[in-house]
């Protein structure tokens, strides 16, 4: 490899090929239901969240039945999601606001999902491009982990990792690169034993080469 942009065409090309499905393993039908799973996923696991709106998107489909359903019983639903009852509080406040803002329907811009209540940078970045399949890169707790250990940025900040990114994956699609780093970091260079000895990555790898693991 003779530059930088080798390096990461490298790093692209390899997790292409050791990751099959490079998708969102949250399961919606629509964008209103993915921003719900979304919001809920923060610190709980795709399966448990899938676990729960299984039940719950049975019951209640639309922005107009979350902003009319009582806390509590929203709250029945989602209990076994961490920090459930903020949860439960921020959707039907979100939920309130596309119908009265947005006519009911998610917005796709990011100033207006960062408008809605419990919507971070990182949450609105996944519903651009899940939803929308726009050019934004969402940073997990996964990807500032496997971003920070390839030694593609130096930094603790999710927000400054996604810029970082961008420009280092510029010629690349955003959505596959987030989502091909998210599972790599999810099911193989995982956090408390990561398998470096069969690592795609190996020899690419900023401590790998240093021999700190």
């Amino acid at each position: 490899m003779d530059n930088n942009a080798d390096i990461f065409e490298e790093i692209f090309n390899r997790l292409d090929g050791l990751i099959k499905v490079a998708e969102s393993e949250l399961v919606y039908s629509n964008p209103f239901e993915l921003l719900v799973a979304v919001m809920l996923s923060a610190q709980c696991t795709d399966k448990r969240v899938n676990m729960v709106t299984s039940r719950l998107f049975e019951v209640y489909k639309t922005p107009e039945d979350f902003a009319n359903l009582d806390i509590i019983e929203l709250e029945k639903y989602i209990s076994s999601c961490n920090y459930y009852h903020n949860k439960a509080k921020n959707i039907i406040s979100a939920s309130k606001q596309i119908v009265d803002k947005f006519g009911g329907v998610v917005p796709s811009d990011h100033k207006d999902l960062v408008s809605l209540s419990g919507v971070g940078n990182k949450t609105a970045s996944v519903i651009e491009v899940v939803a929308f399949g726009k050019q934004a890169m969402p940073v997990d707790t996964h990807i500032l982990r496997v971003s920070n250990w390839l030694g593609l940025c130096n930094t603790n900040s999710p927000d400054k990792c996604s810029h970082v990114l961008m420009d280092k994956f510029k010629d690349f699609d955003y959505g596959k690169v987030h989502h091909l780093l998210l599972l790599f970091g999810r099911y193989y260079c995982t956090a408390r034993s990561p398998k470096c000895s069969d690592c795609v990555l190996k020899d690419i790898c900023k401590l790998g080469k240093q021999g700190d693991r």
